[in-house]
């Protein structure tokens, strides 16, 4: 053996010493992966064929070997980690030959290309990254950043080091509307590193909170590192519980688990909201802590008023707390009571099938006994209970189809159980109470008569719900009688709007709030899935730098307002009405409905077309392209040269090695700890995106096999990734902001400034660990 050394290790040290030289080479990365495929394979099969690579495998042919399975220890769990005094045999680590092996790689590459580049299930995934990147690049070069900067400075700078709290809030903000990296750093460093060192800031805290906030775009939906590992999680964690199930008797995971083995990217965007939103707090807790103890070099500035009213302390605990925070609860309490609710007389045409039980028991007595283990005594128990009176009765009760009559009760009786006011509606008056509030709060000294008038029209239009539509009202005659005083809100809206637009936060706020709410809340909600939301938020962008763009040039923006006001009909239309025309009865009112649709689709698209011509004009919509084509096809590049090096490292059994090591552990948690730690050290060295491609398919099946919630374990690892880019001494946003940063920092300042938040991120990862249900607790509420 080579240095002692065990030939399967030998490769593995070649192979990551030649990514790594290939990475400090300064070579394009996404080249220098692939290119460290080809050459540590060429490298090991020299040493093979010359015999100086040499593998000591169990004699699987040995009598010690067939003692233990005779024991019944599994041949999986057999390995020279646990079982180090088992006879050995001496072998090539290219079992047949390097020739063999790169023939056997040749078709894995063409068959992983299209199962993860070209067509497989995860390429749907993975077109979110494109629309996702231009949504970022496109919300970057609006500038909106900028002011948002300028108003969060003004709201946050007179506090004891407001200015870096000011910085992680535009951080956070940005990370929901953008999620880039490079360009949320490398503008917050333009933009509030000057400001912040005129204003006495220390260098190491200015530099510190600007690289570590730039950070949050990784984890802080929607968040590209989720999505790129969101689609490999999904598929290691199937995999390894179908083949947990499997080794333990079970004939699917299905069976095993007593659910789906499935992990979606919308459920992780779920999952991540809370993490993201605690290491914001977290920076931000440390940078006011720091100014309180440390005033001189994290000073209050005062930056300036803004151009909106000022209001006195009341009116603002008035207007923009207690009210909103009266009209949300008093929602709440009428849904609870049975007021307000859905008033949907839907029936299936079927009765409901038999409840089955709560875990299927109809198992083998291996299978019974692992599910007995897993699930414990209780669980059991009650889902023997639970089958053994299903057996009782005769079954599981078929569905049968329901006669005219039975649909007809049900029907009544849905329409008498129905709530006064329907949900829509009562939103609706929420939504548009809320904006009349907010605009009285803004500007308390206006004439308030017009938002009396809106406020009346609101009342109006819950009365007519209550005294005028049932749940039998179809949707156009509902919206027959409530056009007149939605029509008598909407009149009192136009100078409700104008007070808000002169309000600087609100002004700067809203309307990337508003994409940020409108792409955010269609994936958490469960409306749709990532793509579908990618795209919409994308036109959203390019909509929103179109109409900053007409503003900067003093022209009127009125086309892309209309256009998004007609996206909005369209979404309220397509809710509300049957948009199916092409069933045999369709209603008048739906044709109706379908065509005022499509011209609002055809407006929209009009709008979109010509938001695209006024950033093309104005030299934007160019680069913004040429960024997003280079950031994904580095994305995409990348993931091919990490399946070629993946299928290097299983070729000569590394992968099988690095599992055994990791299986040879009987602590999950010392497996996890492990691999977390590995994750950490290589973030000194390597980007998020070389560590999700190449290290994450070695261990997943390991992490991914256990007992751990997969939502978890995968946040986990994305808030370790998110430490890659803040590590010395290749931290990518240390890259940035050195880039921006003035001649009088630093690198030293910059190193010295990201450590305690290193230090914070893994508090942040320690306090997931005690407490997982951060985590878990919105995904489980949602669905």
């Amino acid at each position: 053996m080579l240095f002692g050394l065990d030939g399967v290790e030998i490769g593995l040290i070649i192979v990551f010493l030649c990514l790594f030289g290939g990475i400090l080479s300064g070579f394009p990365v996404a080249f220098a992966i692939g290119g460290a495929a080809v050459i540590s394979f060429a490298i090991i099969a020299a040493l093979d064929s010359g015999g100086y690579l040499i593998h000591q495998a169990i004699d699987k042919g040995s009598a010690e070997y067939a003692a233990l399975i005779a024991d019944g220890v599994r041949a999986d769990a057999i390995s020279t980690f646990r079982f180090p005094d088992l006879p050995r045999i001496a072998e090539n680590v290219f079992v047949g030959g390097w020739e063999t092996a790169l023939d056997r790689n040749l078709s894995f590459v063409v068959n992983r290309m299209n199962e993860r580049v070209l067509a497989g299930q995860s390429i749907e995934t993975l077109l979110a990254v494109v629309m996702f990147v231009l949504m970022g690049i496109t919300l970057e070069r609006s500038k909106i950043a900028d002011d948002l900067l300028t108003t969060m400075s003004r709201v946050f700078g007179p506090l004891p080091g407001g200015l870096a709290v000011s910085v992680v809030v535009v951080g956070a903000f940005l990370a929901a509307s953008t999620g880039i990296v490079g360009a949320t750093v490398v503008t917050m460093g333009l933009l509030s590193l000057p400001t912040m060192l005129r204003a006495g800031y220390s260098k190491e805290l200015a530099t510190g909170v600007i690289a570590a906030s730039g950070t949050l775009g990784q984890i802080i939906p929607p968040s590209i590192v989720i999505v790129l590992l969101g689609t490999l999680a999904g598929d290691l964690y199937s995999a390894a519980q179908e083949e947990r199930a499997q080794l333990v008797g079970c004939s699917d995971a299905l069976t095993y688990l007593g659910e789906p083995a499935v992990v979606s990217v919308g459920t992780l965007f779920q999952a991540a909201l809370l993490p993201g939103i605690l290491l914001a707090f977290l920076y931000a807790a440390y940078a006011f802590g720091f100014a309180m103890l440390n005033p001189h070099k994290a000073p209050a500035v005062d930056v300036g008023g803004g151009t909106g009213e000022p209001i006195t302390r009341n009116e603002g605990l008035t207007w923009f707390l207690a009210v909103p925070g009266g009209l949300i609860i008093a929602l709440v309490f009428l849904m609870n009571l049975g007021v307000v609710g859905s008033q949907s007389v839907i029936v299936d045409s079927f009765t409901d099938a038999g409840q089955t039980a709560s875990l299927r028991t109809g198992v083998s007595d291996e299978c019974a006994a692992a599910m007995l283990e897993l699930h414990g005594e209780e669980a059991w128990s009650a889902a023997l209970a639970e089958q053994a009176a299903i057996d009782d009765a005769g079954g599981v009760a078929e569905a049968r189809a329901l006669s005219e009559e039975e649909r007809s009760a049900l029907i009544a009786q849905k329409v008498d159980d129905a709530p006064v006011i329907g949900t829509g509606i009562a939103v609706m008056a929420l939504l548009l109470a809320l904006i009349l509030t907010t605009a009285r709060g803004v500007a308390p000294s206006a004439d308030p008569t017009p938002l009396l008038i809106g406020g009346v029209g609101v009342v109006l239009i819950l009365l007519a719900d209550v005294g005028l539509i049932n749940p039998l009202t179809t949707p156009g005659v509902t919206t027959l009688i409530i056009i007149l005083p939605l029509l008598l809100v909407c009149w009192t809206l136009i100078p409700a709007m104008g007070r808000l637009a002169k309000n600087d936060l609100l002004r700067v706020v809203f309307p990337p709030l508003v994409l940020i709410v409108a792409v955010l809340g269609s994936i958490l909600g469960g409306i749709t899935n990532p793509t579908p939301a990618a795209a919409l938020g994308a036109a959203g962008a390019i909509m929103l730098a179109a109409y900053r763009k007409l503003a900067d040039d003093e022209k009127s923006g009125k086309i892309i307002l209309l256009a998004t006001g007609a996206i909005a009909l369209l979404l309220i239309v397509g809710v509300n009405f049957d948009m199916r025309i092409g069933q045999e009865d369709v209603a008048f009112e739906d044709y109706i409905a379908f065509l005022f649709a499509f011209s609002m689709f055809l407006f929209a698209m009009f709008g979109l077309l010509y938001a695209c011509t006024v950033l093309w004009l104005g030299g934007i919509l160019t680069p913004v392209v040429r960024e997003t084509a280079k950031v994904t096809s580095m994305v995409f590049t990348i993931l091919i040269g990490s399946q070629l090096l993946n299928l290097v490292v299983i070729s000569f059994g590394g992968e099988h090695y690095i599992q055994q090591f990791l299986r040879s552990f009987d602590e999950e948690w010392t497996v996890f700890l492990i691999v977390m730690l590995v994750l950490f050290v290589l973030g000194f060295v390597l980007d998020f995106l070389e560590i999700i491609y190449i290290v994450i398919p070695i261990v997943g099946p390991v992490i991914y096999g256990g007992t751990f919630d997969p939502k978890w374990v995968t946040i986990m690892i994305a808030v370790n990734l998110q430490t890659s880019f803040l590590t010395p001494p290749f931290g990518f946003a240390l890259f940035y902001l050195r880039g921006v940063a003035p001649k009088e920092v630093t690198t030293g300042h910059i190193y010295r400034g990201v450590l305690p938040f290193v230090l914070i991120q893994v508090g942040g990862l320690l306090i997931l660990a005690l407490v997982p249900s951060i985590v878990t607790i919105v995904p489980n509420l949602l669905n």
